[in-house]
């Protein structure tokens, strides 16, 4: 049976974090489904989803196991659509994992074939987030060694 992964976000901006754990994922999953999700919580983004769909496919433009895709609705409900029964998600310390946590076990509620791996997260990426880069871009800064592609 093959075994695909949904890793949901909003992916704003993805940064080569994020690309650890889908490498590291295929090991694990014969396709990986990266999905970008319209966080409620988030306003808006400062990166146009359109712009990070086109990025994260030209960083995995030979790689066939990987597929982006944008959604807008429950991340279990999406999980059924692609017969995925994993969702895959990176933790970077402790605060990660209780929010990580929270929200596994309601998509289990939701769809009780969904199970949750969590990887840690590779150290050299462990204190980098999407929030800090888009600070960093937003003021002018290099972001480049963080991100898998050019902005």
């Amino acid at each position: 049976m093959k075994k695909t992964a949904i890793f949901p976000g909003s992916f704003d901006p993805y940064t080569n974090g994020h690309h650890d754990i889908v490498m590291r994922g295929l090991d694990i999953f014969d396709e990986i489904v990266i999905s970008i999700g319209y966080n409620s919580s988030k306003k808006s983004r400062y990166f146009d989803i359109d712009l990070m769909v086109k990025k994260i496919e030209s960083v995995y433009k030979d790689t066939p196991n990987v597929k982006v895709v944008v959604y807008n609705e429950l991340t279990s409900n999406l999980a059924k659509k692609h017969e995925a029964n994993f969702l895959i998600r990176g933790l970077r310390n402790t605060t990660d994992f209780e929010y990580e946590n929270t929200i596994s076990q309601m998509n289990r509620f939701l769809n009780e074939n969904l199970e949750t791996v969590f990887l840690i997260t590779s150290p050299q990426y462990a204190a980098v987030s999407s929030t800090v880069i888009r600070e960093v871009h937003r003021y002018g800064g290099n972001v480049s060694e963080f991100l898998p592609y050019e902005v």
